[in-house]
């Protein structure tokens, strides 16, 4: 191509002795039609074999709330998820993870899926290859909690006849759950039994919220973090301090909630609650309660309070408020009365109550049993809610 070009320039300067500025001009404005045709063919097909998407491309679909800054987005919550339709042979993304602890489900053409875990550097992560020609689409979905830390998403890369579809259409459905390790999904690939808390063996897609909001096609927000408690957490904060935030290590940082309106709302929380109120020595307990463990007003109060702040946030919204799977919905549990105590105080018929039953276990819910309490939910819905 260039060496036409180049010829093109060598005839040109034999001629110029024997031309007159006349013809020099005519001919110099036929050489840059042509140079700026051939440059403008050449980057189109560069283009089309090597493609970069940044993050604020608006073709991308985003779930979940994300952090969106000048340089990057950063996914911190459980369940959040990038995804993308194109064409193309290949694809990567260009990641950087804030602790290397991360783990993330990679889902192609909504069927094969690979697990990805970034490392701390900034880099590309092939995600597909060899792929056919086409429409094709990719997720990537964070089965990790915030306390494994943040991960930076900077774009995508597309390879060889590269070309970026129009985004998923917005689902018609949105449902957005509040809740603790059950349903954050800790441990639930764990085949142990030994409840281990490595976060490899966590994973988002597998909880019962998760397999929930897929089962309706909703959009899927996920509140949660494991040890969480409404009135007190195994660590320092409790669900009211951080349901409101953006980034949930900094109190400064707030979620703008005209950003999402969940049709349904699901509260699952007191099963730490339940534990942490019967032992007067934890560090915890010692500085929400002092030396006095709080009774069942304080508890309905506080259970009650929550959710009338949700209902102010979300006027329209079903509020379904749960518990289960584990022992605070055992037989005899004071638990599921406390909140439906609350529910009944606040009087709204879109205020809803639901328990899954208790599924006798020495450690957090396993898929199985994740996959039970998405059925009572599911059930609980399709028969309650019209939506």
């Amino acid at each position: 191509m260039f060496k036409k070009l180049w010829k093109k320039l060598e005839f040109l300067a034999e001629q110029e002795r024997r031309l007159t500025s006349a013809d020099m001009i005519i001919l110099m404005n036929r050489f840059f039609k042509l140079f700026f045709l051939l440059h403008f063919i050449f980057f189109s097909c560069s283009d089309k074999e090597e493609l970069v998407i940044s993050f604020s491309s608006s073709e991308i679909n985003y779930s979940g709330r994300i952090n969106m800054t000048d340089s990057s987005a950063s996914l911190i919550w459980p369940g959040s998820s990038v995804k993308i339709n194109f064409e193309g042979q290949s694809l990567s993304t260009l990641l950087r993870d804030e602790t290397g602890d991360n783990y993330y489900n990679v889902i192609i053409d909504n069927d094969s899926l690979f697990v990805l875990r970034p490392g701390r550097k900034k880099e590309y992560h092939i995600l597909a290859s060899n792929l056919s020609k086409g429409p094709h689409t990719i997720e990537i979905f964070k089965r990790t909690e915030w306390s494994s830390g943040k991960t930076d998403f900077y774009g995508f890369k597309i390879n060889t006849n590269a070309k970026l579809l129009a985004p998923t259409k917005d689902k018609k459905r949105k449902i957005e759950f509040f809740g603790d390790s059950i349903t954050a999904g800790l441990a639930v690939e764990d085949s142990s039994g030994q409840d281990l808390s490595d976060s490899k063996y966590t994973n988002n897609y597998a909880s019962y919220a998760s397999i929930t909001a897929r089962h309706f096609s909703a959009d899927y927000h996920c509140i949660s973090r494991s040890g969480i408690g409404m009135t007190v957490s195994w660590d320092s904060l409790i669900m009211p301090e951080i349901y409101d935030r953006l980034v949930p290590t900094d109190s400064k940082s707030k979620w703008d909630f005209s950003l999402y309106r969940p049709d349904i709302v699901v509260v699952n929380l007191f099963q730490n609650d339940r534990w942490l109120v019967n032992l007067p020595d934890h560090p915890e307990f010692i500085k929400r309660f002092r030396d006095k463990s709080p009774g069942e007003v304080f508890l309905v109060n506080a259970y009650q309070k929550f959710i009338s702040v949700l209902r102010n946030h979300y006027p329209e919204a079903h509020i379904i408020c749960t518990l289960g799977s584990m022992d605070a919905t055992k037989n005899g549990s004071l638990w599921p009365g406390y909140v439906q105590k609350a529910v009944q105080n606040i009087n709204d018929n879109k205020i809803y109550t639901h328990f899954m039953p208790y599924e006798e276990s020495t450690a957090h819910p396993n898929v199985k049993q994740q996959i039970n309490m998405s059925e009572s939910l599911i059930q609980f819905i399709e028969t309650t809610i019209d939506w």
